[in-house]
């Protein structure tokens, strides 16, 4: 019964916001209102479910989400991102999907997928018109997506990684020989098959571009942006000073004369620090001064000092002021609606739903390897699916499945690895990432379910037979 109710919650949540144009904040907390009382929760436990969810996904990544739109907000002011765009568009063009979807889930998945999003989403706008005017956007959002995840499940230092090898006692090193490459050939496959999706022309900017991003003459993020000159240019425009011309995306003389990688700096920092302090804590050498400074709050706030002081260089006390008024104006509505997206998922958890899933799979313990993996897949997809988080999704189908993994005959590692496989599926409406991801990217929900849910489904299948071809060397 728990299961069918957390459906029938999901699935009116999604139906109140795309059907009745319902605003999601108010659609998720009607949904885990009915999915608490209707789940024998209760009045009182249902309330403090919402409260506690709330609650605990801001501890979690409220200062990660305010501090790195703040930082994104003075690197736009500042040019750094149209810089960016420039250089990789000359030297990688039309591959930047894969080239940032290899690099996500190889090179960077030590990081928050909460940092990963804030830090890759104004690059990936800044850089769609150069990729394909109309399908960029999308291209580059699925790409983001499966790029940050397979790296989150897939690749050590990962949290969802080393979260089941731990729980399943699997050696590190040995999950990430095998993970690794599942991890990268997943995201380049995915970026790949969504640029075919997107030729057939499923995505529609009309209705899966939120109505506040959608170009037009006066609009600063855009209109400036439907062909991208060289700095040289815009340098050229804003030495100009015609007062019949108001560019809203001039950059200052002084930001243009900064190198990029001074610019860059806010970004790169945090993310040095970041990879550091997990490294150093994988390998027993962490000191108290590294676990502070590798702290991603700290880190990112560190990252925000920098940028502070690169503004009030370039930009002055003014530019400086807008830049973070800007940002500040978006960190509330993120911040909102990320809460409400985990106080779904606290709701479902009171549900019991992983008692309920746990003696599904011990009943089929023996089972021939491919039974096991796929039951293993399903568990962490449904897990997943349900609870809205894939780090949790992963961590209780590994508690649920670890038990009976030596009656099982299949090799840990096996098993693992189709657990990070499942536990990508469909990521939707009940994760706060999701909102993280739809507002940072600027799409409507309908949007984000065709890049976002689209990419992370096409992850977790395109990955499974890679996890059975693995489970012929394990």
């Amino acid at each position: 019964m728990d299961v069918a109710l957390t459906l029938i919650a999901i699935a009116l949540a999604i139906l109140l916001i795309i059907r009745f144009k319902v605003d999601p904040v108010i659609s998720l907390i009607v949904s885990s209102l009915f999915l608490g009382l209707s789940a024998g929760v209760g009045l009182a436990g249902t309330t403090e479910a919402i409260t506690v969810g709330f609650g605990d996904i801001m501890t979690e990544v409220g200062l990660l989400i305010g501090f790195g739109v703040l930082i994104g907000s003075l690197l736009q002011a500042t040019g750094t991102f149209r810089r960016l765009v420039d250089i990789i568009a000359a030297r990688v063009g039309g591959r930047l999907p894969y080239a940032m979807a290899a690099a996500l889930s190889t090179i960077f998945p030590s990081i928050y997928v909460d940092v990963q999003v804030v830090l890759a989403s104004p690059m990936a706008r800044q850089a769609a018109p150069v990729i394909n005017k109309r399908r960029g956007l999308p291209w580059l959002a699925g790409a983001i997506a499966i790029g940050i995840f397979s790296g989150y499940v897939f690749v050590v230092p990962g949290l969802a990684a080393v979260a089941v090898a731990g729980l399943l006692d699997l050696p590190l090193g040995t999950y990430l020989i095998y993970g690794a490459p599942i991890g990268l050939i997943t995201a380049l496959v995915v970026a790949f098959l969504f640029k075919l999706l997107l030729a057939t022309g499923f995505w529609n900017e009309r209705t899966d571009i939120d109505e506040d991003e959608v170009e037009h003459p006066d609009h600063p993020h855009h209109a400036a942006w439907e062909a991208i000159g060289t700095e040289d240019e815009h340098r050229a425009a804003h030495d100009a000073h015609d007062p019949d011309i108001e560019d809203p995306d001039a950059i200052p003389a002084k930001a243009l004369q900064m190198p990029l990688i001074l610019r860059l700096s806010p970004v790169l920092i945090p993310l040095v620090l970041i990879a550091t302090g997990a490294f150093a804590e994988l390998f027993g050498s962490d000191s108290a001064v590294i676990a502070f400074v590798g702290n991603a709050n700290i880190a990112l706030f560190i990252g925000l000092l920098v940028a502070f002081v690169i503004g009030r260089r370039t930009l002055g006390s003014d530019g400086t002021g807008n830049a973070l008024s800007h940002g500040f104006r978006t960190t509330g509505e993120i911040l909102l609606i990320t809460g409400i997206g985990g106080s779904l998922g606290a709701v479902i958890s009171e549900t019991g739903l992983d008692k309920t899933l746990a003696g599904l799979f011990s009943a089929d313990a023996g089972a021939p390897i491919l039974v096991t993996v796929l039951l293993s897949w399903f568990i962490a997809a449904l897990l997943h699916f349900a609870i809205g988080s894939v780090s949790v999704g992963a961590i209780t189908a590994a508690g649920i499945i670890a038990p009976v993994v030596a009656s099982t005959g299949v090799d840990p590692v096996v098993i693992a690895l189709a657990i990070a496989s499942g536990a990508m599926f469909a990521l939707h409406v009940n994760s706060n990432f999701f909102w993280m991801f739809k507002s940072l990217l600027g799409l409507s929900t309908q949007g984000a379910l065709k890049t976002l849910t689209l990419a992370t489904s096409l992850g977790a299948v395109v990955s499974l037979p890679l996890v059975l071809v693995a489970s012929i060397f394990a």
